[in-house]
């Protein structure tokens, strides 16, 4: 009997789907990405990044029309990003193709919410992983701002368009990162409020 009741939910055990293989794939697909820029196969690193930056998309449309949105989608799918991410502007800042400066900025940022979600497991606060607009808007500044570098197209004033990407993905970054920091003391707060006799 308690077999048959556990097995009606159809959700016992890990739950695997398109969209968490999508991000499971994604993630194996970054030691690759992180391979090809090191050898300098600039055109293979953009066919990856831009491969895993398509999976996202396509992870997160068919978690949302075909209803499988699971918890363990919910944390694969933002590691999957800030690993493909975090090591695109680490690289790309070592081989000096993007200021040092902008990559300190991206990976504090994700240092930050990692630090912000250790502390919440710790304190046992539940907090519901959901990217806000504006960390939504800064992953498609970081993202392009990549593309851009791998493709680093011959067009007039390029530079400029690199610029405007890199203080665009900076801003957004920072307030995205500054947005975070006050949900998190809010959450803190309202923890400790409710704490008191």
């Amino acid at each position: 009997m308690k077999n048959t009741a556990s097995n009606k939910s159809g959700k016992s055990g890990i739950p695997i789907n398109i969209p968490n293989v999508l991000s499971l794939i994604r993630i194996l697909l970054v030691p690759l990405f992180v391979i090809f820029l090191f050898k300098n196969f600039y055109n293979l690193a953009l066919l990856i990044f831009a491969i895993a930056a398509i999976s996202d998309i396509l992870d997160g449309l068919l978690a949302r029309c075909l209803d499988q949105r699971t918890k363990l989608g919910s944390y694969l799918d933002p590691v999957a990003d800030k690993l493909l991410l975090t090591s695109a502007f680490i690289i790309l800042a070592v081989v000096k193709m993007v200021p040092g400066w902008l990559a300190v900025i991206v990976i504090s940022r994700d240092v930050l919410i990692t630090l912000g979600v250790v502390i919440f497991s710790i304190e046992n606060i539940s907090i519901a992983i959901k990217p806000s607009t504006v960390s939504k808007c800064t992953t498609v500044a970081q993202i392009s701002t990549i593309l851009f570098v791998l493709l680093n197209p011959d067009i007039p004033r390029a530079y400029i368009v690199r610029w405007s990407l890199y203080w665009l993905t900076a801003g957004l970054t920072i307030t995205s990162g500054l947005h975070y920091l006050y949900i998190g003391m809010n959450i803190v707060q309202k923890g400790a409020g409710n704490n008191r006799v």
